[in-house]
């Protein structure tokens, strides 16, 4: 079994980082099932692009601009991905990115 590269590892410790904050870590969570966690969008635009960032904010009962913070950590982490439309952000979770990050914390620890 190979051990993660060190760059693996400082990815791993900066994704636990951002996991690390409560809100953050329910945000990537409520995120895995948008349609039971979050209300639908006022305009009926379904979940396939993500979920509005005033939503989230409005769930998380934060201020845009902890809201807006929070989640640009996550997408920097590649936690989330973010599609702009108008004026509007969408994000969804990076499904890929958590299945990659649970495996390589179980090969590290």
């Amino acid at each position: 079994m190979e051990l993660p590269s060190l760059v693996e590892v400082m990815n791993l410790v900066e994704i636990t980082k951002a996991l690390a904050n409560e809100m953050r870590f329910d945000i990537v969570r409520w995120l895995r099932d948008p349609e039971t966690n979050f209300r639908p969008h006022k305009d009926g635009k379904d979940f396939s692009d993500g979920v509005c960032v005033a939503v989230i904010q409005e769930k998380c009962g934060l201020s845009q601009s902890t809201v807006s913070h929070y989640m640009a950590i996550l997408q920097r982490c590649d936690l989330v991905i973010a599609t702009r439309i108008g004026k509007w952000t969408y994000y969804r979770r990076n499904d890929a990115t958590v299945r990659t990050y649970l495996s390589q914390l179980q090969l590290t620890l």
